[in-house]
């Protein structure tokens, strides 16, 4: 009987240490009733190297699967899904990556009668005493919190971040269900996991996560690069002393999503063409499908290049208008016809897609290399594009919950490694990747080459013999 109480006692705690309690078990069954089949089904297509509309059904179907699952287990899922729209590792392909993309700001939301408990609780006093204004409805919902507009009782506008009720619990949880099914099934996955695991446990610290904000926002205006319109970035100030555990409070960026903006702006390129979105995607695709397949790379348009072909559409845009204002005060004048309607500004892309990559390479640089203190979750749900008076919009910076910080040591030895890799000083390469602490079973020097050329230069079908880029890790630690 004793022993028998050992055993249960020992496996009572085993699942509330590493599954969680029974709800965690739930959530694990839950996330293992789709992972494992699919997994497998994956390994079979991918034994049987089966074509790409083979794969392209699959992908559809299964992401379409994983979706309607992450939206009902919440918690780490959703995480996982924007790694996924976001492409991190470059390891999804793009039907997942657009199927996603709906995870970078349209996650599911809280009632605010659980927002009102949670900002009550945290300041212990009426919300009516802290803002004198605070909208309802939210305008963005992420996994770990929702983000609403407030007005504070100075009339400052600002935005409220309020943390949802367990999620850290089930984060945990979500964690370590990942990490045990890719023990056995994705073993080359286990260190980045842990790393995200790591990062992600700092985000449950609204006041933490304001002071953050607060360093980033200084070290950028330090730089030139944030502050007024006049400046390439803005990145909201925190009102520390309004920040709580679960609360945050930081100042109203007036701007449009990226994801959103992008999203509008593939329309309108559609449009253009007379193609509905999916019609211009799958073309697009089915482009560079046809380019790696002749072992090429199509390089895109330069920002000088791409800002002309914009200042092109506009020119056309306004001489098409020319003629219509022409023709409506002219012959739109005679009984019988009709005016034409002009050309709306809005109706055309013009975002400068070359120079909007060019420009937060070069933040993100400057956090990285520069100050050594980054955002360790860039994605296009965490920046705004804000319009200027004149001219291209101005970048927001926003969520700073994921914050990495790099010693200059460490700053210097990466620096060191890409610019081996771009002379092709394979020597170099290796001895640098063990300076850093590389460590694999047998330390072979050409699995540390090609471990750099894959993390730090590039991953192309020449590169990996056209396997997926989680086989080439796996032969790689094979």
């Amino acid at each position: 009987a004793g022993g028998l109480a050992v055993t249960v006692a020992g496996g009572i705690k085993y699942m509330h240490d590493h599954v969680g309690g029974t709800e965690g078990l739930a959530r694990t069954m839950s996330f293992y009733s789709i992972a494992i089949p699919k997994y497998l089904e994956y390994r079979l297509h991918m034994f049987r190297e089966s074509p790409d509309e083979v794969w392209d059904e699959l992908d559809r179907e299964t992401s379409k699967k994983g979706l309607d699952k992450i939206l009902e287990l919440r918690g780490f899922y959703i995480k996982s899904g924007q790694l996924a729209a976001a492409n991190i590792g470059n390891a999804f392909p793009p039907i997942w990556q657009d199927t996603m993309s709906v995870l970078q700001d349209e996650c599911p939301a809280e009632d605010f009668a659980v927002v009102r408990r949670t900002v009550e609780t945290e300041f212990g006093k009426p919300l009516e005493e802290i803002f004198s204004s605070f909208d309802e409805k939210p305008i963005g919902a992420a996994s770990i919190g929702q983000v609403h507009r407030a007005t504070l009782l100075d009339g400052s506008d600002v935005v409220v971040k309020v943390m949802y009720e367990s999620v850290e619990k089930l984060f945990r949880g979500d964690v370590r269900t990942i990490k045990m099914f890719a023990k056995v099934a994705q073993p080359v996955h286990v260190p980045p996991l842990e790393e995200i695991e790591k990062q992600f446990m700092t985000e449950f610290d609204y006041i933490k996560e304001g002071e953050q904000l607060k360093r980033v926002r200084d070290n950028l205006t330090r730089a030139g690069l944030a502050g007024d319109e006049s400046k390439l970035c803005a990145v909201p100030k925190p009102y520390l002393d309004l920040c709580t555990k679960r609360v945050l409070v930081m100042e109203e960026l007036k701007g449009e999503k990226l994801a959103n903006a992008l999203k509008t702006d593939m329309e309108k390129h559609a449009a253009r063409a007379g193609e509905t979105v999916q019609q211009f995607k799958a073309k697009q695709e089915e482009k560079v499908r046809e380019l790696r397949k002749k072992g090429e790379v199509k390089l895109g348009p330069s920002a000088t290049e791409y800002g002309k072909y914009v200042r092109l559409l506009e020119g056309e845009r306004k001489l098409a208008n020319a003629g219509t204002i022409a023709y409506n005060y002219t012959v739109g004048w005679l009984p019988g016809m009709e005016w034409k309607e002009c050309v709306d500004r809005n109706s055309i892309p013009l975002i400068n897609h070359a120079k909007l990559v060019d420009d937060l390479i070069y933040l993100h640089g400057w956090e990285v290399l520069v100050d050594g203190y980054f955002n360790g979750d860039p994605h296009p749900g965490n920046v705004l594009l804000i319009p200027r008076k004149k001219g291209e919009p101005q970048l927001g910076l926003i969520d700073y919950g994921q914050v990495k910080a790099l010693r200059k040591e460490d700053r210097l030895l990466m620096c060191k490694i890409i610019i081996a890799l771009a002379d092709e000083n394979k020597s170099e390469v290796i001895r640098l990747m063990k300076e850093a602490g590389y460590k694999s079973q047998n330390m072979n020097d050409d699995v540390i080459f090609l471990y750099a050329k894959v993390s730090y230069d590039e991953d192309n079908d020449d590169l990996t013999g056209g396997k997926h880029i989680q086989l080439f890790m796996e032969d790689l630690q094979a």
